[in-house]
């Protein structure tokens, strides 16, 4: 009976390994993508003389726009770090009216040169908005010219076919009548009462 649970016991460690080694492996990677930010931030506020906000809020956008399908990288001249490039507007409000709705103290705006993946040697101007409470970034946006992908909705009230051959309603609009049928019985019994 041990001969059987040896083998089970060696695959579990290896997997065990392997798991750990994966981890290891993303860990690594985030930590030279945390360092790559860090000294991104760095060189603007240094070498650049940056305001720290427009930095931490260029270098974000940096990482995002390399990972778009349209962008290699892009380039902060230090033109981009001048008053007439950037804003750091006091904000006390949502930072947007989409799904970003949180509250944010000021909003840095930065502009900086997308460089195209495809080799094209025009650049495209990029603008980098971000939402910070104290020096906590807690929104991010930009003028991706790459729209990301939506989810296609599909109609509630269209019918569909059932295994019998008899159409049905689909279930998304079966959900609301019930619904409205519920609240009608609600509002009836308070009326009896």
């Amino acid at each position: 009976m041990e001969s059987t649970f040896a083998p089970r016991r060696l695959l579990r460690l290896v997997g065990r390994l392997a798991v750990c080694a994966s981890l290891a492996c993303a860990v690594t990677a985030f930590a030279d993508t945390l360092d790559e930010r860090n000294e991104l931030i760095y060189h603007f506020v240094t070498d650049l003389h940056a305001n720290p906000l427009v930095a931490d809020c260029a270098a974000h956008g940096s990482f995002v726009a390399s990972t778009s399908t349209a962008f290699d990288h892009v380039d902060f001249p230090p033109a981009s770090f001048d008053p007439s490039h950037f804003t750091i507007e006091p904000w006390n409000d949502s930072f947007d009216d989409k799904k970003q709705k949180i509250k944010v103290d000021n909003v840095v705006t930065v502009e900086g040169q997308g460089v195209a993946k495809d080799g094209d040697s025009d650049t495209t101007t990029l603008k980098f908005r971000c939402g910070y409470v104290g020096s906590q970034m807690l929104a991010f946006g930009w003028n991706d010219p790459v729209p990301p992908l939506r989810a296609q909705s599909h109609s509630t009230t269209r019918s569909a076919k059932s295994k019998h051959g008899t159409k049905t309603k689909s279930s998304a609009s079966k959900g609301k009548s019930s619904t409205k049928s519920t609240a009608k019985k609600s509002t009836s019994s308070k009326k009896k009462h």
